[in-house]
């Protein structure tokens, strides 16, 4: 079983797609924060892509440990968050602050409300949050290399936006297993 947690209106064929906002291709309309619908050691991948952040440090501890719980033994967390060295080193290249704005902020105008960013991660930083809530072998993924790599997005975002091949990427995406 494969999870797409806070999956918004990207649908991936193959998933269980769960977000607080509803979407016609929902299967479940709830807080990703509660997977309790799921038994103990039931699901092989959950995928978060730029939702985690949207969580503040005590939500993103629980988050974690949930979603640590619903995984089975050698089951898969992949999440996606803004890379903030990724944007430091864009603000550093290009000294342009609005262009970089909404991968610091966040702002996100729901169907139920308007929502920030509450946190920012480095691979230091995400890393250690993983190994704390009890995953292992936290590794850096390649979004090229994913069953679902042909559905973009912000795991693949970049600056210049889309060039995928010169630009600088702006996501840190990293697996962390069970």
């Amino acid at each position: 079983m494969k999870l797409h947690l806070g999956c918004g209106k990207r649908s991936i064929p193959g998933f269980i797609h769960i977000d607080k906002d509803p979407y016609a291709h929902l299967d479940y309309q709830r807080d990703i924060k509660d997977l309790s619908i799921f038994e103990n050691n039931s699901v092989d991948l959950i995928y978060s892509c730029h939702c985690f952040n949207y969580l503040d440090d005590d939500e993103a501890k629980i988050a974690l440990k949930e979603w640590h719980r619903a995984l089975k033994r050698g089951g898969i967390l992949r999440i996606a968050v803004p890379d903030f060295a990724a944007i430091v080193e864009a603000y550093l290249k290009f000294k342009d602050l609005k262009l970089l704005k909404r991968l610091i902020t966040g702002y996100y105008k729901s169907k139920s409300d308007v929502d920030y960013h509450r946190a920012v991660y480095d691979e230091k930083t995400l890393s250690n949050l993983l190994l704390e809530c009890g995953f292992s072998r936290v590794l850096k993924y390649d979004w090229r290399r994913t069953s679902h790599a042909d559905h973009d997005d912000y795991s693949q975002a970049y600056l210049p936006h889309m060039d995928k091949e010169h630009g600088l990427h702006m996501s840190l995406n990293l697996e962390a297993v069970k």
